[in-house]
């Protein structure tokens, strides 16, 4: 298998955008991912596309999305498929490309997503989210999206000890970091008083620990190592990256306080990688909601089981802190347009490690090696990739 390197990463901010459709966000994304090419490419040199999405937009449910999209950027002939994996549609698009272009498929292939989630009533999104669980055991039942991560905060709560201010902490962190991202839907800092006191959504979950609907797409450019150094010398390859699937139904599975295809797809991650969790350097995970954080610090190795409090209460996963999580504002701030979070992160993470986050004063100092996670639904699918700069 040969090594791959991200060349180039594009992405809109993300946000609420009424006058622009799929189309357009793609397009807008694209191109900002050809600028990112230090030394510029062809588009027509790209072999492959993969693009993630769950529901792009009102009449696109089950349309041929990815042929749409690339022929909008010119690109009518390139084999274009749509992937589809509820919230990890974008992370496993991503990893789609990498093991196209690991296996000698392809030299060049593009992963993207898209979302637009702003243009549908709220009928029609709960209808996208309804689909990403089990619709005949969970939602026909009553149980909402929130509902849901609102069973495993409170398990986790009464496993653990985890309290409602620790968990308002992973909100107010994320949205003090989206404050200072130009691309974030929510660039306001909130207090832990606010976000203890938010208006309830599922118990003990409040309005401040549910991230928004979004309008967003990116786009991140994949070459093998040979052909790298033709395009950019800073290339940051993926050294190591899993996927992990598991029960959708969560009363199928034996623990909810955490994910067991977020472990699996880590560990096979950091084997591949040949890194331990505390090499890594940032990380950009699935916050959907505040517990989801939570739950993600154990998954992915930076505490112990039932730890994740004491790391909120010592602000290791701040900007500054001993493994920064989230400095984008994470899908909580920066926002979560669905199919394009798995890309969006690795835009961040290629950014960050080319020393060229947007706004200096979140670029992380002296970062070799970063991490994304990025989680289908509740759990029942999960994408980890494991970033490092080179040169």
């Amino acid at each position: 298998m040969r090594r791959v390197a991200i060349v180039g990463a594009g992405q809109t901010p993300y946000g609420e955008f009424p006058t622009l459709g799929v189309k357009e966000l793609f397009a807008w994304a694209f191109k900002d991912m050809l600028h990112s090419v230090d030394k510029g490419i062809d588009p027509r040199e790209i072999q492959l596309a993969y693009i993630g999405s769950l529901s792009a937009g009102s009449g696109f449910q089950l349309g041929q999305l990815a042929a749409l999209l690339m022929g909008h950027v010119g690109l009518p002939h390139v084999p274009a498929i749509r992937v589809e994996n509820a919230c990890a549609s974008g992370g496993f698009a991503l990893y789609s490309a990498i093991c196209a272009v690991a296996s000698g498929k392809c030299d060049i292939a593009l992963a993207g997503g898209i979302e637009k989630m702003r243009d549908v009533s709220s009928t029609k999104t709960k209808y996208w989210l309804g689909i990403s669980g089990d619709t005949e055991f969970e939602r026909l039942a009553g149980l909402t999206f929130a509902g849901i991560y609102a069973l495993v905060a409170s398990r986790y709560m009464h496993e653990f000890g985890l309290t409602r201010e620790q968990l308002a902490k992973v909100a107010v962190k994320n949205h003090r970091h989206g404050a200072m991202n130009p691309k974030a839907q929510f660039r306001r800092e909130i207090t832990l008083e606010m976000a203890v006191a938010g208006a309830p959504v599922a118990y003990p979950l409040n309005i401040w620990d549910c991230c928004p609907t979004t309008d967003g797409a990116a786009v991140v450019l994949l070459c093998s190592e040979e052909r790298a150094r033709e395009f950019t010398d800073h290339p940051v390859y993926i050294i190591g990256y899993g996927a992990g699937t598991d029960y959708l139904a969560v009363q199928d599975r034996d623990c909810i306080t955490s994910f067991k295809a977020a472990r699996m797809a880590a560990q096979e991650a950091y084997k591949q990688a040949g890194v331990k969790p505390e090499d890594i350097d940032f990380a950009e995970v699935h916050d959907c909601f505040t517990i989801a954080e939570v739950v993600a610090y154990y998954d992915l190795g930076f505490c112990e089981k039932g730890e994740a409090g004491r790391l909120l209460d010592e602000e290791a996963t701040s900007l500054g802190g001993r493994i920064p999580v989230n400095v984008s504002g994470g899908l909580k701030s920066k926002g979560h347009p669905i199919g394009a979070t798995g890309c969006g992160q690795a835009y961040e993470v290629f950014n960050q490690l080319r020393g060229q986050a947007k706004n200096p004063e979140r670029q992380i100092k002296n970062a070799e090696i970063g991490l994304s996670h990025n989680v289908g639904g509740s759990g029942g699918t999960a994408t980890v990739f494991i970033y490092r700069r080179e040169g």
